[in-house]
């Protein structure tokens, strides 16, 4: 590849500034290349060779405007505040009219989260600049900084008008657009600025993005393949492309456009999930598993496909393999609800009701307050004839379910149970009020209360009523 002249020249003024450092000759350089050599160690992040830079060229330009903007700019990096201010102000004093006395000036403000104050500078340093994108920019940022979020996107929309290809720009209008919940307006955005920059592959990507966030697949997917189009190793746009196309149940299409992105970098564990995932919905089983090992092999601490194995199994009823790699999700993740209800519901299948009973226990402890939930853990400890848990348990759910028909009658039950026919009529009444069609649980439920002439009688009294 031909590098242009400004390049080259920039590369001979490194490789001779490096050469001076290990021979310590002095060589000459004029103020521009070391402002060009401080800035390139200061983004590469060698701030002592941006610092022995600075040191000679003030030796060698010790009035050099441009170069003491710089060593500001490396004052307010090391957090030097107080002396990179008194510095502008003599610079100041000199040359008034300087775009980036004022920038920094700002920048210091900046630091001392005094935005507004900066967003005033940076507004005079828009009348004297040639480079108004930037300054819009760090208008914006400042703007970012106060969660003032329609400022912060006007002013990128500004910096966009002055210069298209502010890449920084135009992924913090799309993040203001967000913000501020403006999907439809960002839509519409970006179409206009695609109309002026058609070639612009974030520009695409984000388009899809916002299309798939308010559920328009088609469209996300329309503007996914301009993206890939303009740059055919745009890794983002693939895996957005698949999950659109996950959304849409178009299988095959998702797995072409994930394994491209597997083409394009390592494998991840995330798209090799999905793959397995779009294989088991299209009935390949044995695919579907291959890449979940494949997932658990990629990333072993990966919960997600320690669970997508785990279902896998109890999908085909093999509740055992299922139970052991469960047992792996929980070893790595302990404090999730999804996972123990997943633990006991497996449990509860191989008729282990101790495990279920545990299981459904740490669901709700870790915050799984689903009725169903509540439910199947009182049913366990009835049936395990711990009356007195499954009472306190239905009281609790009682507080997250305080008109639940279900809860009344498995109450009442249990009440009957325990001989406590006063509390047990008060919730027999519950749930016959509440419906009174359902008292066939306590027949399903409790068949030994069923058998009670007290209990149907009752039940005939409220029919009647």
């Amino acid at each position: 590849m031909q590098l242009s002249n400004e390049e080259e020249d920039y590369n001979l003024s490194l490789s001779k500034f490096e050469s001076m450092l290990k021979t310590n000759k002095v060589l000459f350089f004029d103020s521009e290349e070391f402002e060009e050599i401080i800035l390139h160690y200061l983004d590469i992040g060698k701030a002592n060779l941006a610092k022995k830079a600075l040191k000679l060229a003030l030796d060698q330009h010790p009035k050099s405007t441009g170069l003491k903007l710089v060593q500001v700019e490396m004052l307010v990096y090391d957090d030097k505040l107080d002396i990179a201010e008194k510095l502008l102000n003599e610079l100041y004093a000199i040359e008034p009219n300087n775009e980036e006395i004022y920038i920094q000036k700002a920048n210091i403000c900046s630091k001392r989260d005094q935005h507004e104050k900066a967003v005033e500078l940076l507004k005079i340093a828009l009348q004297y600049t040639d480079d108004y994108a930037d300054v819009y920019n760090l208008i914006g940022m400042e703007y970012l900084f106060m969660d003032n979020l329609e400022m912060a996107k006007d002013s990128f929309i500004k910096c966009l008008e002055e210069d298209l290809e502010d890449q920084s720009a135009l992924y913090n209008v799309v993040y203001c657009f967000e913000f501020l919940d403006q999907n439809q307006d960002a839509i519409v955005y970006l179409n206009d600025y695609i109309n002026k920059n058609p070639y612009s592959e974030i520009a695409w990507h984000q388009l899809g993005r916002l299309h798939y966030g308010v559920k328009e697949y088609e469209n996300a997917i329309r503007a996914f393949d301009y993206a890939t189009i303009i740059d055919d190793e745009f890794l983002g746009a693939f895996m957005e492309k698949a999950k659109a196309y996950e959304r849409l149940k178009d299988y095959s299409k998702a797995i072409e456009s994930y394994n491209r992105t597997i083409e394009l970098d390592d494998a991840t564990s995330y798209a090799l999930l999905r793959i397995g995932k779009c294989h088991e919905k299209l009935g390949n089983s044995a695919k579907a598993l291959q890449y979940y090992n494949q997932t658990v092999h990629e990333d072993p601490l990966l919960d997600k496909g320690w669970i997508a194995i785990t279902d896998f199994y109890v999908r085909q009823k093999n509740f055992q393999k299922a139970l052991f790699f469960v047992n792996k999700a929980l070893a790595i993740d302990n404090q999730n609800r999804l996972y123990w209800k997943r633990y006991a519901t497996i449990n509860k299948q191989m008729n282990f009701f101790e495990e279920a009973e545990f299981g459904y226990r740490k669901a709700v402890e870790f915050g799984d307050y689903a009725l169903e939930t509540w439910l199947f853990w009182v049913d366990i400890l009835q049936f395990l004839g711990e009356f007195e848990s499954a009472i306190q348990t239905l009281l609790q759910a009682s507080e997250y379910f305080p008109e639940e028909n279900e809860v009344e009658y498995r109450l009442a039950g249990l009440y009957f149970m325990i001989q406590d026919n006063t509390k047990a009529k008060f919730h027999l009444s519950n749930g016959l009020r509440l419906n009174f069609d359902n008292y066939i649980l306590i027949e399903d439920l409790f068949p030994v209360v069923w058998t009670k002439k007290m209990v149907k009688n009752y039940i005939e009294k409220h029919r009647k009523q």
